[in-house]
């Protein structure tokens, strides 16, 4: 009876041993790990400046378009600025200098009010890039067609060329 016993305790604790070990290894494993979400961008960055309908507006859209798939293909940065409050020259002037001052080698600009304020301003700014979409450029302003291709064309020829 004694020999018995001794393999059903063993058999108990061969059983409560592979539990435990189990248990363990499910609870100390390191975690599963996701896909790396994070993209790392270039150092330099395109914007967007656009009326107040922001890149929803019909000259926009397309544009920021462009400005997206050549985000992807590059890993340039990419942003917009609508413009706020009365869309006047001046008061697109100040948008465009927050943005030039700020962070955007590369400043598009896209709708009549934002054009005439990069036409006007760009000078004072000689440390980026201008761009203006669908009219043609003078002095330091470049100009582009406003559909998606040319505009991603024109981004993606920028980060090549930093």
């Amino acid at each position: 009876m004694k020999s018995v016993l001794d393999k059903w305790w063993i058999g108990w604790a061969a059983a409560v041993a592979v539990v435990l070990c189990s248990f363990l290894w499910l609870w100390l494993r390191p975690p599963a790990t996701e896909p790396d979400r994070q993209r790392d961008y270039l150092a330099s960055s395109v914007c967007l400046l656009t009326g107040a309908d922001g890149v929803r507006g019909t000259q926009a859209t397309p544009v920021w378009a462009g400005m997206q798939h050549a985000s992807q293909a590059t890993l340039v940065k990419v942003s917009h600025v609508a413009i706020s409050g009365d869309e006047t020259v001046d008061n697109a002037a100040t948008f465009l200098a927050g943005m030039a001052q700020g962070r955007c080698d590369l400043l598009l600009a896209v709708g009549e009010v934002p054009t005439q304020a990069v036409l006007s301003t760009a000078a004072k700014f000689p440390g980026t890039r201008f761009v203006v979409v669908g009219v043609p450029g003078a002095g330091p302003v470049r100009a582009v067609g406003g559909d998606a291709a040319a505009v991603r064309e024109l981004v993606e020829q920028f980060a090549d060329g930093q």
